[in-house]
């Protein structure tokens, strides 16, 4: 009987053995490398983004080696964790647009600081301003930005066609009443690592 249970556990051993190298994916899953739609040149592209982004977040602030994560996938950045201000999320973000290569950012990094409804509410209603007039005006490809307001300092992060519509969006964003600031990360859509044929 112990022999046929030695037996039992050591071919257990040998077919787990012969499972794929998996690798623990962004929402935590094992994902077979085997699998993974990505070339493999992409794949490491990918990877070197995401330690490049580590390392300039970490220049930034130690602290974040704990409570910011990031996953590049194909370009594409996601970013999660918690800080202490709005701010502070909005610096990462601007990191990781200004990463090369970068094609998108989702950032769902959560604020620990108390809600100010009427900050807020000023910080909506500007966002909103310059999404409507980046939609309205044909020159400006609009899906194309992300806006985020804070404190009425208006961050666009994007891709530009040209570099005439990279100055018309940041026109617009100072012609919005009360901003006291625009800080641009736009990329040029010659500057993209993967561009659309």
């Amino acid at each position: 009987m112990k022999i046929k249970f030695i037996i039992i556990i050591f071919i257990g051993f040998i077919i787990t053995g012969c499972v794929g190298v998996g690798s623990k994916g962004l929402f935590g899953t094992g994902v077979s490398v085997a699998l993974d739609p990505r070339t493999l040149g992409t794949q490491i592209d990918d990877s070197i983004m995401e330690k490049s982004l580590t390392g300039r977040i970490l220049a930034k602030d130690k602290k974040y080696f704990l409570s910011v994560k990031s996953k590049v996938i194909d370009g594409r950045i996601f970013l999660t964790g918690k800080v202490d201000n709005p701010e502070e999320k909005l610096q990462i973000t601007k990191i990781a647009w200004e990463t090369k290569g970068t094609r998108s950012v989702r950032n769902d990094i959560k604020i620990k600081e108390e809600f100010n409804f009427k900050q807020s509410a000023k910080d909506v209603l500007i966002t909103a301003q310059l999404r409507t007039s980046l939609i309205v005006n044909k020159n400006i490809k609009a899906t194309n930005y992300q806006i985020d307001t804070y404190k009425k300092k208006i961050y666009v992060y994007g891709i530009a066609l040209t570099t005439e519509e990279k100055d018309l969006v940041v026109s617009e964003a100072k012609e919005i009443l009360d901003v006291e600031n625009v800080i641009a990360s736009i990329i040029l859509v010659e500057d993209l690592r993967i561009q659309k044929e």
